[in-house]
């Protein structure tokens, strides 16, 4: 068995199918000062084929993976619009006298060399980015045919060093059963695309290979815990055709209770809504039987094109959302950028620690005709459905007042235009920031609902980098400090009576139900495909006795043995895990 890191659940059975990597034979002879005219023109053709290229694969996507997912290639264009990378192949070409294509092969060494020698996980995918835009642009320039996979044989399994969006966005999921890359991680944005798509995904194996992957070779993944088998005994792969016949079994059986009430046996009833962030993903959450729209993610709006959305624009999604949830409730997230989501567009400062720095409502309250902008689109929205309002990354009264304050200015806006909207719409906040939770019962008093975001408020509270691979495993959401978090801020919103949410990960982990039900939160809100298995653990859980089994876990110094009671209790209630 060989360990590498599960980027995209599933498990996948089958053969081989290994990716040449790219190749180029690139002229060596120096061109003439008088044909620098006629290279950087074939560059530019070059660049322009590209970028067409590209804006096709994004149309082909859109509908497929929604426009969370292609975003990825705004961020291609982006690098063929740079003028740096321009500079530097135009500097080669003058320089050196060499041809447009070994000046881009020049320029894409250059820049990849200098993103991988930077110690941030980020910044080192990005660097694969970079040699995707460049692989493209050369395969163009020397006229060379693009790698293709094999469409008219049994499904594979593929094998890549590394894979691009741009190659990953060709994939036909009927065809491959799942991927393996030898590098990688599970912040790609390959990994991403692989989830959208569900392809089982297996990444970082280089170092535990003795001998390379051959084409043809049987195998065995499974992207849930990163394992992988060569030509494996019969044994072993009875057992995982067992494992996948008995996953799809279960996904089946879930789809039964799609329509039931979340209501546990001693009737408490609980809220289960999606995540979203486009049209597409709220199909697949309505599918699955979600109550509403917990979060939607706004940026993603901003994301998808090279400049900010004009109202209009925001309030047409908006409004779709709203209707479609035909009377559901839909909480409308305000823009969250900054950290580790970028607009290519809006030129973020360069900073050291950009989580702790200039994003979300700090950027809102700094670009405050931006802001309004988005504010006004919410509120015309509201007059079409249950649409509420929530502000990220809240620290302190002063911003929650200061974002009301413009929030007033747009309603007065709207009032002076005779624009309809809910006068009523409920105003809430984000409590993903430590500060957020010792302030709790001050908070509660300015607004109408908290939605506890977990894996901001994991992250800050240890003081761990989530998109850090090296500490990735002090990331631990069933830290004793967390849970004492999550009780201050439940029982400050419940003294002044408004509602609280949960819309982290931690929302759709099943282990967590019985905390839920003990602090008595009104929602969970979490990934449309987590939503019926927390439905079919909830019809079989009481709320009473997950409040006596839980009255241990806030006294508990570690997180095993805060997760040995909860599984002690699921295995005493007859609950299986998973």
């Amino acid at each position: 068995m060989i360990q590498g890191i599960g980027a995209s659940a599933g498990i996948a059975i089958g053969r081989a199918f290994v990716l040449p990597n790219w190749e180029w034979e690139l002229p060596e002879q120096k061109i003439d000062v008088a044909d620098f005219a006629r290279e950087f023109e074939r560059v530019y053709e070059g660049i322009r084929t590209s970028k067409s290229e590209i804006e096709q694969i994004k149309d082909e996507l859109k509908d497929v993976v929604g426009s969370e997912e292609t975003h990825i290639f705004d961020a291609h264009l982006a690098i063929l619009d740079d003028p740096v990378f321009m500079n530097e192949i135009q500097g080669i070409i003058q320089r050196q006298y060499k041809a447009a294509e070994v000046a881009v092969k020049e320029a894409i060494d250059h820049f990849v060399t200098m993103f991988d020698l930077l110690d941030d996980e980020y910044m080192k995918e990005r660097a694969l980015d970079i040699k995707d835009v460049g692989n493209r642009l050369l395969k163009h320039l020397l006229g060379a045919p693009e790698i293709t996979l094999p469409s008219d044989t049994q499904p594979f399994i593929l094998i890549a060093k590394e894979l691009s969006p741009s190659q990953l966005a060709h994939i036909n999921p009927d065809h491959v059963l799942g991927i393996v890359t030898l590098a990688g991680s599970t912040t790609s944005h390959s990994a991403i695309m692989a989830r959208a798509l569900g392809v089982p995904l297996v990444v970082g194996i280089e170092n535990s290979l003795d001998e390379p992957i051959q084409t043809g070779q049987i195998m065995v993944i499974d992207g849930s815990d990163g394992s992988l088998y060569i030509d494996p005994a019969e044994a072993i792969i009875e057992a995982y055709t067992d494992r996948h016949r008995q996953q799809t079994e279960a996904k089946r059986r879930l789809h039964v209770i799609v329509d039931h009430h979340a209501v546990t046996p001693d009737g408490k009833r609980l809220e289960l809504a999606a995540n979203i962030s486009s049209l597409k993903e709220l199909e697949i959450a309505l599918s699955s039987g979600a109550q509403g729209v917990g979060l939607f993610r706004t940026e993603f709006l901003y994301m998808d094109r090279n400049r900010f959305p004009l109202e209009e624009e925001q309030f047409e999604v908006y409004r779709s959302v709203a209707e479609r949830l035909g009377g559901e409730h839909l909480v409308i997230r305000t823009l969250d950028v900054g950290g580790d989501k970028q607009l290519d567009y809006f030129e973020l400062p360069e900073e050291d620690n950009p989580f702790l720095g200039y994003r979300a409502i700090r950027i809102s309250l700094d670009q405050k005709d931006l802001f309004k902008t988005q504010l006004r689109a919410i509120l015309r929205a509201s007059h079409y459905g249950q649409v509420r309002l929530m502000y990220p990354l809240i620290s302190s009264v002063e911003e929650v007042r200061a974002a009301n304050a413009v929030l007033e200015e747009a309603r007065r806006e709207l009032e002076a235009e005779g624009i309809p909207y809910d006068k009523g719409i409920k105003i809430g906040v984000m409590i993903e920031v430590p500060a957020a939770v010792v302030i709790a019962d001050m908070l509660a008093e300015e607004v109408d609902f908290f939605s506890i975001g977990t894996n901001d408020l994991v992250q800050f509270t240890l003081a761990v980098d989530r998109m850090n691979e090296e500490i990735a495993h002090l990331y631990d959401p069933y830290h004793p400090a967390l849970l004492r978090m999550l009780k201050l801020t439940v029982d400050a919103a419940k003294r002044c009576g408004i509602t609280v949410g949960v819309c982290g990960e931690l929302a759709g982990d099943v282990r967590a139900l019985p905390l839920w039900l003990s602090l008595d939160v009104d929602e969970l809100s979490m990934s449309s495909h987590s939503i019926l298995q927390v439905k079919e653990r909830l019809l079989r859980t009481s709320q009473q006795e997950s409040r006596q089994a839980c009255e241990k876990l806030f006294h508990c110094r570690t997180s095993g043995e805060i997760l040995g009671l909860l599984q002690e209790f699921s295995a005493k209630t007859g609950v299986k895990e998973g």
